[in-house]
């Protein structure tokens, strides 16, 4: 099996969560620092919003071995000047191809054999897509260009999209502690009358591959991987700490 189809078969158990994080934040009414609730009800929900990711984050590698450090610098320096020019040639940015690892080092198998000697090296990348839809694509650029692990396939959502998710999350949560608090006043023969104090958690999501398939080719026939992604679920937790009075 070559090189290639060996870094591609590993595409499928390669799945990141990408998190998605707010601001935690709480509110209190105006003059209301030293009041004391002569009632109240507190309540903790959660909401969710979801949305297709809009950004990716690839993590690919070249390794290297040789019969010492220097010639495995060697190979992994050739090795970054072609994935690299391979994947600007395609249409990246430089800025989008960073080096998440770089690591030379004496192989473990041979550390303890004083007759054997091999050198080991990884030069991982974490490269930026704002097109989700072109992930497999630059998979197989990267790894018709010398890449041969495919490490980590990242999705998530860009600044913009995530404040909006968020926004919505919120929303829900807030809706579902109102109705948590009706339910609770309705059964303690209390009715909510204001809203005291209000607070959120940390914000989480995560997003994950449904699918991911691949294959040797490609060519001229196009991407011969296929990455499929779910969408990112936001949730966001609130506490609540409402005014009450006798029904």
């Amino acid at each position: 099996m070559d090189r290639r189809l060996t870094a591609l078969i590993g595409i499928a158990a390669l799945v990141a969560l990408a998190g998605c994080s707010g601001l935690a934040g709480t509110a209190t009414p105006a003059g209301g620092d030293e009041a004391q609730l002569e009632r109240s009800i507190e309540v903790t929900a959660t909401g969710e919003a979801t949305s297709a990711p809009d950004r990716a984050t690839l993590r690919v590698a070249v390794t290297a071995t040789g019969p010492d450090a220097e010639a495995v610098r060697d190979e992994l320096d050739a090795g970054d000047e072609e994935l690299r020019a391979a994947l600007t040639e395609w249409g990246l940015d430089d800025d989008a191809i960073r080096t998440a690892q770089y690591d030379v080092r004496e192989s473990y198998e041979t550390r303890e054999d004083p007759n054997r000697t091999r050198y080991e090296g990884v030069h991982q990348y974490a490269i930026d897509l704002a097109d989700v839809d072109a992930v497999g694509e630059v998979i197989d650029v990267a790894v018709n260009a010398g890449a041969d692990r495919v490490q980590r396939i990242q999705f998530g959502l860009s600044e913009e999209t995530e404040r909006e998710v968020r926004e919505e999350a919120i929303a829900k949560a807030m809706a579902n502690a109102d109705a948590d608090a009706a339910a609770l006043a309705n059964a303690s023969g209390l009715e909510v009358s204001g809203v005291y104090e209000v607070s959120t958690a940390q914000s989480g999501g995560g997003v994950y591959v449904e699918r991911a398939t691949a294959a040797a080719g490609g060519g001229d026939a196009g991407a011969s991987t296929a990455i499929e992604a779910g969408d990112v679920t936001v949730s966001v937790s609130v506490k609540v700490v409402y005014e009450a009075v006798p029904a």
